[in-house]
């Protein structure tokens, strides 16, 4: 019965150890989350001006010249985790990419995070690089000028020099849900180019330009690349701890339940081992009152 009690004991000590270090990285969880959703929101405010240099571009020059999309390489980039405990989180990009890339084995895969590299490995997708997932907000701009100098790398060694870009990345749904999803950012959206060029011009004063116009034009694409990636990647990292705060919370209520039920245990076996202990006091008082009761009777007998 001891032995028991300090099984139960140890137990749940061990539990308690880990209900602690889940509660640590649920609170980090919820604490990453933070900066990159301040990031995610902060880059769209940049976005917004880069959108404002094409209206102001395509008011000057008119619309821009037809891309022929049949003969770009195709290039999709995947942003995963580096950590684990967040679930399917990376088999679900990855299934977006598939998704992507069914039908086109020439399409060139670029992922970010070592097991989002090895959720595309599972479904057969090799990924011709793996970056690392930035540790800090200040790393989502390093990690967005590294994705655009392998696509000026992809662009320049394409016989057609020309590159369809998508970035599938884990983004917020409604009801604190999320959802891998795929935006398409090469050829640019032929859609938000006329909403732009119809948008009007609301300053007094016309835009002009110094550069020359093809200089210009590469330049707002090379920036709204940036936005976009940057706003991708802090995207997905704050997914990513929304998804690993999900499962530490129910890790958490798993290890509340356990501990409930040791503890019930521990009480009903220290219970019966109470019992056991008075039910033995019992007994040697029972015992002992007979032995006396018998030495009381042969004395009073007067023919012993």
């Amino acid at each position: 019965m001891a032995q028991t009690l300090e099984l139960l004991a140890h137990r749940t000590g061990t539990l308690r150890s880990i209900r602690g270090i889940v509660r640590t990285m649920k609170t980090i969880s919820a604490i990453n989350a933070l900066p990159y959703d301040r990031a995610a929101r902060s880059i769209e405010a940049y976005r917004d001006t880069v959108l404002a240099g094409f209206q102001a571009f395509l008011h000057r020059h008119g619309a821009l010249p037809a891309v022929d999309a049949d003969g770009a390489v195709s290039v999709v980039i995947a942003f995963g985790s580096d950590h684990g405990l967040c679930g399917n989180y990376n088999e679900l990009v990855a299934a977006e990419v598939a998704r992507q890339t069914a039908g086109d084995r020439a399409a060139r895969v670029i992922c970010v995070g070592a097991r989002m590299e090895r959720a595309l490995h599972d479904l057969g997708i090799p990924s011709e690089a793996a970056l690392f997932p930035p540790v800090t907000t200040d790393g989502l701009g390093r990690l967005a000028g590294s994705l655009i100098a392998r696509l000026d790398d992809v662009r320049r060694a394409a016989r057609s020099g020309t590159i369809a870009v998508t970035l599938v990345f884990m983004q917020r749904a409604g009801g604190g849900q999320q959802s891998p999803v795929a935006q398409r950012l090469l050829p640019l959206d032929p859609g938000l180019i006329s909403e732009l060029a119809s948008r009007p011009w609301e300053s007094r004063s016309l835009p002009q330009f110094r550069l020359p116009a093809d200089r210009m034009l590469a330049a707002l694409i090379r920036s709204y690349l940036f936005a976009s990636m940057f706003r991708a990647a802090a995207e997905a990292l704050v997914t990513e701890n929304a998804a690993r705060l999900a499962r530490m919370q129910q890790a958490e209520q798993s290890v509340d339940e356990r501990l409930e039920n040791l503890t019930a245990e521990s009480r009903a076996v220290r219970q019966d081992e109470i019992t056991t202990e008075l039910l033995d006091v019992i007994i040697g008082f029972e015992a002992a009152r007979d032995r006396y009761a018998g030495k009381s009777r042969k004395r009073t007998d007067p023919d012993s």
